[in-house]
């Protein structure tokens, strides 16, 4: 298969078609681009700084060439002409970075006049980028951001009062300093973003997306609502590979919905379960998209910890939407889909399991200690080699082809990540950042769950207008610190009423208190060590921190603060009116776009629930066994959940039975005695056999179902 190289093609462009030479132009650019982008994640030769603004030039090169002004206007010849400046521009101003960041800092900081033209150039043009790829809404927040830094901030009174900075040292810090385009996100962006696009550009060229596929449908041929849960699985592996919910509705929906369409779902639900089990996709290990990676930056956990702690929380995720699917289908009278295409599973994996030998590559890689951008690079060369041992081998066209597929596929991930650096500049350079994290702290008076009432709220206000990436970065950079501190209050109370408090700790806290001596040493009640936490400043509490807890349970607790805002971040996929991937799976149903949407949030609910545990329980913290003590329980309590919000077990729910599945849910999903929850856990998997049975019973009896359908 020929890789089509217009963006009209792609849905990417206005055009309906790009003209041969522009194409190969296209193409070009692509190759080159990678090829940078391969020598320096293998070699890097030049300063991190410096290679973001290559990484900059470059991809706004791509971005000027791949998407139009306008959408859904072909270009003409001056419009193209114009892109193509644009274009060049922006590589002028990557390239210009490399020769004049020496003489800038030379000259003490300051910055000359064609410094201060290529700068200001470069913002322009990041922003009116950013615009083509993603809307104007981020264009006007980052622009509100810096208008705030340098004019209007020091007109406003309160907290959020900032002096201001001239226009120079904005524009300077901007281009030439780590707190703009240039920095942290560029250079995740950079390396590991652009290294894990393109691998799953290569697996997806090798065959490993129709093997899912077929194995999804392998799995499933024979079940009630099978259909459905083909898209899921289908999307959950995807997804896991390539990171990017849109990506993955593209490459399974066109399968997936037409065959939950056929089945008798609705189209809207048909999108809606797309658009749901793809925004899982980012959840699940190994590759977990931009979001991932920013993260680990933000955090110094290694990718793989992550990774690993991962795992259980997005099965979670994809169960409950299985649930509820299956759910759907028992209410719509669906009997069990029979895939007549569908293959056996041992064919499937005799014939394709080799295209998924790359992703065990991968973490091996991981494991043993390699870097992520070095793993990422032995697994691209492990899919080619792989390749030649199955039907679609991969020769130079095809290789070129991945790679082209890869740089188009990274282009608006990359063109955000730049600038977005931009808001996050503002945010670090201005406080506001830290001060609004305080002022949560406030509002939320010391209580974790108003706190992530609170974050979950927000989320949903950015996940209005901001991707999902953009999302979790501004909101992580607001809010993740004061979420980790009342994270590790609860650790902190524990060790209060314990009476074995560090010599160090009796001391420090003896300056404010100086009778606490003897209280510590008897231990302090639950509500007084609440009352104490509450009523010291934030700042004695950091310091008091690292003397209480251990090095484990901070860190622990700071990923899990991440974790809730990743989570709740991925709404942004399903929040309308910015919701491109529920969009894109409503184009290939023929569903209305704003009902699958709102369609696609109710499936969703587990965004909001599954972090619940990450803060109140050891699903991120534990060792194994108590992670899986948390898992089993929430499987069957995300399961009644569904039950009660569907109105349907296995046969259908009155308002008490509701009521009582709602019941079992909270029970098994919050955090109580061990032998309460096990009698739940066993009252509850009764009734689902017991209620497994009577549907059994009654679809075999016709006299029964009759009978049933008239009460």
């Amino acid at each position: 298969m020929t890789t089509d190289l217009s963006p009209g093609a792609d849905g990417q462009g206005g055009a309906a078609a790009f003209s041969r030479p522009l194409a190969y132009a296209i193409g070009a650019v692509a190759i080159v681009t990678a090829a940078v982008h391969l020598y320096y994640n293998s070699i890097g030769l030049i300063s991190e700084l410096s290679f973001a603004a290559l990484h900059f030039g470059s991809f706004g090169l791509m971005c000027a060439l791949i998407y139009p002004a306008r959408k859904g206007r072909s270009r003409g010849a001056m419009a193209l002409a114009i892109d193509a400046a644009l274009g060049l521009i922006a590589l002028f101003c990557g390239v210009y970075f490399l020769f004049s960041e020496d003489a800038y800092w030379a000259r003490g900081g300051h910055m000359s006049g064609l410094d201060m033209a290529v700068a200001l150039a470069s913002i322009l043009l990041a922003l009116e980028f950013l615009r083509r790829t993603m809307g104007i809404f981020i264009p006007i927040l980052i622009l509100f951001a810096l208008s705030y830094a340098a004019f209007w901030g020091q007109h406003i009174s309160g907290v959020f009062r900032f002096p201001g900075i001239s226009v120079e040292e904005l524009i300077a810090r901007a281009y030439f300093v780590n707190l703009g385009l240039f920095g942290d996100i560029a250079q995740i962006s950079m390396t590991y973003v652009f290294m894990f696009v393109l691998f799953g550009s290569f697996l997806v060229k090798s065959g490993a997306s129709d093997f899912i596929i077929d194995l999804s449908r392998a799995l499933a041929r024979r079940t009630i609502g099978g259909a459905g849960i083909v898209a899921v699985l289908g999307s959950a592996m995807m997804g896991s590979i390539s990171g990017s919910a849109v990506a993955n509705i593209v490459t399974t929906g066109v399968v997936t919905i037409p065959l939950m369409k056929r089945s008798g779902y609705k189209a809207t639900f048909a999108a809606a379960v797309e658009t749901a089990a793809s925004t899982g996709g980012p959840l699940l290990p190994p590759i977990m998209g931009a979001g991932a990676f920013v993260m680990a930056s933000y955090t110094q956990i290694s990718y793989l910890t992550i990774t690993a702690m991962a795992v259980l929380p997005a099965l979670l995720y994809f169960l409950s939407v299985i649930y509820l699917i299956r759910m759907q289908a028992l209410k719509d009278g669906q009997t069990p889909f029979v895939d007549e295409e569908a293959r056996s599973i041992g064919q499937v994996l005799r014939e394709g399991g080799l295209t998924l030998a790359p992703l065990i590559i991968l973490i091996a890689l991981l494991v043993v200690g390699y870097t992520a951008t070095y793993a990422a690079a032995g697994a691209i060369l492990a899919t080619v080699v792989f390749s030649w041992l199955t039907p679609n081998k991969m020769g130079p066209a095809a290789i070129a082809e991945a790679v082209i597929d890869g740089v188009k596929n990274a282009t608006p991930t990359a063109i955000l990540l730049i600038s977005i650096g931009l808001l996050v500049g503002v945010l670090g350079t201005t406080g506001f950042g830290p001060t609004f994290s305080l002022m949560i702290i406030q509002w939320s008076g010391g209580s974790l769950i108003v706190m992530l009432l609170l974050v979950t709220l927000v989320s949903l206000l950015l996940g209005m207008g901001l991707p999902v990436t953009a999302a979790y970065i501004v909101l992580a950079t607001i809010s993740a610190p004061s979420l980790a501190d009342l994270i590790t209050t609860s650790n902190m109370v524990t060790a209060l009423t314990s009476g074995q408090v560090p010599e160090t700790v009796t001391m420090m806290l003896s300056l404010v208190d100086p009778g606490i001596a003897e209280r510590l040493a008897a231990g302090l009640s639950e509500v007084e060590a609440y009352r104490l936490l509450a009523e010291m400043p934030v700042e004695l509490r950091a310091a008091l921190r690292p003397e209480i807890l251990s090095t484990e349970v901070m860190t622990a607790s700071l990923l899990a603060a991440h974790m809730i805002i990743f989570w709740v971040s991925q709404d942004s996929n399903v929040t309308p009116p910015v919701c491109l991937p529920a969009f894109v799976a409503a184009a290939i149903a023929k569903s209305p776009p704003m009902a699958t949407g709102f369609a696609a949030f109710r499936l969703c609910k587990a965004l909001y629930i599954i972090p619940l545990l990450f803060a109140f329980t050891p699903l991120l913290s534990g060792d194994w066994a108590q992670m899986l003590m948390v898992f089993v329980p929430a499987m069957f309590g995300l399961h009644a959940l569904s039950a009660a919000m569907s109105g349907m077990l296995e046969t259908r729910l009155g308002v008490i039975g509701r009521f009582a599945a709602a019941g079992f849910g909270a029970l098994l999903l919050w955090p109580i005695a061990p032998g309460i929850k096990a009698a739940a856990l066993l009252v509850y998997v009764v009734w689902v056999a017991f209620d497994w049975r009577q549907r059994r019973v009654t679809a075999k009896d016709p006299t029964l179902k009759e009978s049933a359908a008239s009460l």
